[in-house]
């Protein structure tokens, strides 16, 4: 465990009174789309698609969450990434810091990327959902909130080397130390495939391994079934949302089954 912490089994905001119901989650691709109001709870992307990026429409999409009837909390996730490979590194890759990997020195090994994960997680909240929260009205503490970590290849990764994969394996690790910190509950999002080429195996001792998971991939209610019945990410964790996607106005719309 990194600092001993220990994140278990999530029970989300509205399990129980939604157990029957199907939520959505928004983000960038739906600003200015009128959102379901019918939804049985909403999860609301932090970022803009980048994980260094804000969600321009953050403010309206966490007023429409907490409107919502099955979210008395909000959900919400964050993109993530770890560019250490990237020559040059962007000027978000630490060149300091203490981790549980050691002291980093700016190279693309596990102390940084430790040290950009859980920076990056610090970001999310105080420059990104908090003044988001401020302009809405919504009364936001962290720790009230589930994160999901959007973990897809669409973002950047080290790449070409089980050790590579082991240092994004650690950005995550970063980032969950630093939400568990503030008390917030954390789950995995991805497909096998993705989860696969970006992490692959997670040991029992690490801070990942514990966490559920949010499995993407369907195209109908009946394929987001069939998710819940799959493996979960890690060893640890359960398969708590499947998310199946269709159309409104031309605009993905994303829908999440309970499991």
């Amino acid at each position: 465990m990194v600092a001993g912490l220990l994140v278990g089994a999530l029970a989300w905001p509205g399990a129980a009174a939604a157990s029957d119901g199907v939520g959505h989650d928004v983000s960038y691709p739906q600003c200015g789309q009128e959102l379901p109001a019918d939804s049985a709870f909403g999860i609301v992307g932090v970022n803009g698609g980048v994980a260094t990026t804000v969600n321009p429409c953050l403010a309206d999409q966490l007023a429409w969450a907490a409107a919502l009837p099955g979210s008395p909390g909000l959900q919400v996730y964050v993109n993530t990434a770890n560019p250490g490979q990237l020559d040059p590194r962007p000027p978000t890759w630490p060149s300091s810091g203490e981790s549980p990997y050691g002291a980093c020195a700016g190279d693309p090994g596990p102390a940084c990327s430790w040290v950009y994960g859980r920076t990056r997680a610090a970001v999310d909240i105080h420059a990104f959902l908090l003044p988001a929260a401020a302009r809405a009205g919504v009364a936001v503490v962290p720790a009230d909130l589930v994160w999901w970590l959007d973990v897809e290849t669409m973002n950047t990764w080290q790449t070409g080397s089980a050790a590579a994969r082991a240092n994004n394996r650690v950005t995550l690790e970063g980032m969950v130390s630093y939400l568990a910190e503030t008390g917030a509950r954390v789950g995995l999002y991805s497909t096998d495939r993705q989860w696969g080429e970006i992490v692959g195996w997670v040991p029992s001792g690490s801070p990942l391994h514990e966490l559920d998971s949010w499995l993407a991939g369907a195209l109908d209610p009946v394929g987001a079934a069939e998710l819940c019945g799959l493996p979960p990410l890690t060893g640890g964790g359960s398969v708590v949302l499947a998310q199946f996607v269709t159309e409104l106005d031309d605009v993905p719309l994303d829908h999440d089954l309970p499991c």
